[in-house]
Order: structure tokens, then C-alpha cells, then sequence
């Protein structure tokens, strides 16, 4: 069952923007959920996250600016973009706030390739957005996924 959304307002910083807070805020909520939650010890900071061309959507609530949910975008050598880092809080999950930050950010790369690495159960998730699978299944992490790419 659904839960009904709650207000929040869509954030978009290019990374060398960030703040201390916003760059503090936002690794916090990765680590909750990809290293603590999900128990995957992995280098989360690989040194994008203040790539001149680096972009980070989040959603916050209302009065707060604590990420509920979490992208990041950051522009390939190929001029591809890879979306990577999806992330929600729990107590913020079934509200439709994955779907919000995707569609913020492919209304951003416009006609542009994009990639990703799916984790393996929310491959059809991406797939609504018009990612395709690419090749065979691989662990990340000790996290089954897929790559997938959208090619408009």
C-alpha cells in the first residue's frame, strides 16, 4: 500500500555549489542507507561528488534540510551521463520521491544517453523510465545489479 506523499521541495546544486551542510547532509543519507542499512562497506566518497560537472538532486520536507531522497548526476568522458547513487530515506519510502528525482533529472540531460547500475529488484523501476538492461547480471558491493542504459 501507498503511502500519501508529504510535501517536498526539489533541490538541484552543481557540486562545486554545495555547502559543507548540503555536502554533509547528503553522504549521510548514503551512508545510512548503502553502508548501514544494506550492509555494504564500499568507498562512498570516489571524489565526483564536487566534479565541476557533477549535479545532486534531493528532496527535502518541509522546515527541514535534511535529504529525504537523493540522486546524483555526473557526466561521463563519452558525454554519456550516469545517474547513480539513488537513495531514500526509509521512513520516506513509497512516496514517489525516486520517481520525482529521476524525472528532474532526465528533464536535465534532455536527448542525452544515460546510464546506470540498477540494483537487480528495481530494474523495472528504471525500466518505466526507458532504461534498457545491458549484459549480464554482476555484484557490486555484494549487491546484485544490472547496467542499463536510455538512448532517446
Amino acid at each position: 500500500m501507498r503511502t500519501t506523499p508529504f510535501p517536498a521541495t526539489l533541490r538541484r546544486q552543481w557540486g562545486l555549489d554545495l555547502s559543507p551542510a548540503q555536502l554533509y547532509a547528503v553522504l549521510r543519507l548514503r551512508q545510512d542507507v548503502f553502508i548501514v542499512e544494506q550492509s555494504s562497506l564500499y568507498a562512498d566518497v570516489d571524489g565526483r561528488d564536487l566534479d565541476q560537472g557533477t549535479r545532486h538532486f534531493w528532496l527535502e520536507a518541509e522546515g527541514s534540510h535534511d535529504p529525504l531522497a537523493y540522486l546524483r548526476l555526473t557526466e561521463e568522458p563519452d558525454e554519456t551521463f550516469r545517474i547513480g547513487r539513488v537513495v531514500t530515506a526509509r521512513m520516506a519510502r513509497g512516496r514517489g520521491f525516486s520517481r520525482r528525482l529521476m524525472q528532474a533529472a532526465l528533464a536535465d540531460v534532455g536527448n542525452a544517453p544515460c546510464v546506470l547500475d540498477a540494483q537487480t529488484y528495481v530494474v523495472d523501476f528504471y525500466a518505466s523510465f526507458g532504461f534498457v538492461t545491458e549484459g549480464a547480471e554482476f555484484i557490486e558491493d555484494g549487491i546484485p545489479h544490472l547496467r542499463m542504459r536510455r538512448t532517446p
